[in-house]
């Protein structure tokens, strides 16, 4: 009888831990913007954000694979969406948290344009476009410019946008296709060129955040989620180099 007693009590006491912190799922461009964002959540609300971050097709696949995330913050507009559309996220909350850019970025060469124009100038990294809108929008610029020919063939892809970050603050890759956002980035060195490319080059990269469906009742999670569109998070999202809207 005892051990059924508190088996019994554990039983009860999980739903009410579990509920205690919020499980959000972050598209890799906003990891650092999403860190800073639960962290002032937290000090406002005592409530633990836990972020999991990845290119945003795959944190979509895992959520259509049943992943317990509360919050879903995306990189695109289409899978919150499809989310909405096939009931895993709750209908009619989805919105924009921010709207992010592409940039140009290279560490050795002080002319970025010569580097796309010159098969023989090394290594262009850039996110997997099948996963990662930013790689999407890579790849539309790209080919709207001319250059596609050119770099398709020293093309080196990131699994998400940090992961290309990652191969040209390294100089494995001798100029990136990064975030504006990640233009700040404490594992970035000195630039020897960056070059904003115009925002008519590619598809807008709106993002999306919705609340997913086993989050419906979740006061906190509710919470967070309406924590985004809050003063002080619009501060801090356009900060990291977003343009937002109240």
């Amino acid at each position: 009888m005892r051990v059924s007693a508190v088996f019994l009590i554990l039983l009860l006491a999980t739903p009410a831990q579990a509920v205690d912190s919020v499980s959000v799922a972050v598209a890799s461009n906003f990891a650092r913007s999403a860190t800073e964002l639960a962290e002032r959540f937290r000090a406002e609300t005592g409530i633990d954000v836990r972020l999991s971050n990845g290119s945003t097709g795959k944190l979509y696949a895992q959520i259509l694979n049943g992943a317990p995330f509360d919050v879903f913050l995306a990189a695109d507009t289409e899978r919150p969406a499809r989310l909405e559309h096939t009931g895993h996220a709750v209908a009619g909350a989805r919105f924009t948290y921010a709207t992010g850019a592409l940039v140009l970025w290279s560490r050795s060469a002080s002319d970025c344009h010569a580097l796309l124009s010159d098969e023989n100038s090394g290594r262009i990294a850039l996110a997997n476009p099948k996963t990662a809108p930013y790689g999407k929008a890579a790849v539309e610029f790209l080919s709207s410019a001319g250059y596609w020919d050119s770099v398709s063939k020293r093309a080196v892809y990131g699994e998400n946008i940090n992961q290309t970050l990652q191969f040209v603050a390294t100089g494995n890759a001798v100029m990136g296709l990064i975030a504006k956002s990640q233009l700040n980035a404490p594992q970035l060195p000195e630039a020897a060129c960056t070059w904003e490319i115009p925002s008519s080059s590619y598809s807008n990269l709106e993002q999306q955040v919705v609340l997913l469906l086993r989050a419906a009742d979740n006061d906190n999670a509710r919470r967070f989620f309406e924590f985004l569109r809050s003063d002080a998070a619009l501060e801090i999202i356009g900060r990291h180099g977003y343009e937002v809207s109240p």
